[in-house]
């Protein structure tokens, strides 16, 4: 197997390889320099200053001229959040962190072990189901849905929209049907749009509105043309983190859990355990494997010196991985110390950390609670392998089925 081959089929096999340099090191195979141990990847997430989120996601000036076409009117693709860095960070970041505060997510709560429930009623009786697309991506989808503040058939063409944009940004697709996916995508920026427009007249206890307000201050008049694409973007982006990083954190919770049989008879058996399980679960198999970061000095890191300008790629899934900070890392155990447990890195560290981590967290608490009291004999199906797809930074179109019975 070529370089290439092992970093793009099997990351977690090429990040044993970076964990045994004693710091970064150039991977020609991904084109940047690969951070794989814990240490120096908690590093490079503290310091923000240095590296640089910018190059955090795609930008459409990447795309081939006839996929950037299908965009070129609608309204969005501006800086956000996950790729902005400063002061602009803090001001796309508060109002996140206002309305995602311990409490707000308390309120959610109800609603997400409500649905939990219904789903697994709506499938329970017959014996089997796919459960990406009967269950996690539902419950993901309409969990960050109604934080935001977007009516159901809105919810429905926003994860339609972003399964696009994924297709549109990662997938090794032709122009052709690229350009098709963005034009599905356009039609998704158009909605948020629309909604967002909708907020600035009628405000309500949203996350949309909260964006508006602290973007948008004076509240007063029409939005700007500008205002109107700041928004839109932080909105759709903050849909869209909700949704590809919950689908299948809970796929593979659900999976892992099922390969290892004794660990889901246990959690049946002890409940009290499903905390652990989640953390553990996460530590594990992370969708998001790494995050790129670019230098914006020469900087030294781990005693290696790197030169402005360049990429890294911080391999959150290596960390977790990482022999000295987590006993025999490559073995899935549940009751793995909490405190251990709790140091894996798939939600970042630092000044970019993930503001719906708990938010996740419950989603995954109320479907172990659910699947462990209603179908303590839920298995995997014949011939079902969990296949996800292979990439060092997310897992594009990761588990896109799971075909369960009990």
């Amino acid at each position: 197997m070529t370089e290439s081959e092992i970093w793009f089929q099997d990351p977690y096999a090429a990040f044993a390889q970076g964990r045994q340099s004693t710091g970064p090191a150039f991977v020609p195979a991904v084109g940047a320099w690969v951070v794989a141990r814990h240490e120096d990847v908690l590093e490079v997430l503290r310091r923000a200053d240095e590296f640089s989120s910018a190059n955090t996601l795609p930008r459409d000036e990447m795309l081939p001229e006839a996929v950037r076409a299908e965009l070129a009117d609608s309204i969005g693709g501006r800086p956000v959040v996950v790729n902005s860095d400063g002061a602009a960070h803090r001001r796309y970041r508060a109002p996140l962190l206002a309305g995602l505060t311990p409490a707000r997510v308390e309120q959610v709560v109800p609603f997400i072990g409500q649905r939990a429930a219904e789903l697994v009623d709506g499938f329970a009786g017959d014996g089997h189901v796919e459960f990406v697309s009967r269950y996690t991506s539902v419950l993901a989808s309409e969990t960050i849905g109604r934080l935001i503040g977007l009516e159901p058939e809105e919810v429905a063409q926003a994860v339609h929209g972003t399964t696009q944009a994924l297709i549109m940004y990662f997938f090794p697709v032709g122009d052709e049907q690229k350009a098709r996916a963005a034009r599905k995508f356009a039609e998704m920026r158009a909605m948020i749009d629309a909604h967002v427009r909708r907020r600035h007249a009628e405000p309500r206890d949203d996350l949309s509105s909260a964006l508006l307000s602290a973007l948008v201050p004076d509240g007063s008049g029409e939005l700007t043309l500008d205002q109107r694409h700041e928004v839109a973007s932080n909105v759709l982006n903050l849909f869209i983190a909700g949704f590809i990083t919950a689908t299948p954190l809970l796929g593979t919770m659900v999976l892992n859990l099922l390969r290892h049989r004794e660990q889901w008879e246990l959690l049946c058996a002890k409940p009290e355990l499903i905390p652990a399980a989640v953390e553990e679960a996460t530590r594990y198999d992370t969708s998001m494997q790494s995050v790129r970061r670019i230098t914006t000095a020469p900087v030294t890191l781990a005693g290696v010196e790197i030169p402005a300008g360049a990429t890294l790629l911080v391999a959150l899934a290596s960390a977790n991985r990482d022999a000295e900070v987590h006993d025999q890392p490559d073995v899935f155990d549940i009751t793995r110390p909490t405190g251990t447990a709790a140091k894996h890195l798939s939600f970042g560290h630092g000044p970019h950390a993930c503001v719906g981590a708990q938010l996740f967290r419950e989603e995954a608490r109320a479907t172990l609670r659910v699947l462990t009291e209603r179908l303590p004999n839920l298995r995997l199906a014949p011939q079902e392998t969990g296949t996800m797809g292979r990439s060092v930074v997310p897992r594009d179109g990761s588990l896109q089925e799971l075909n369960l019975v009990w």
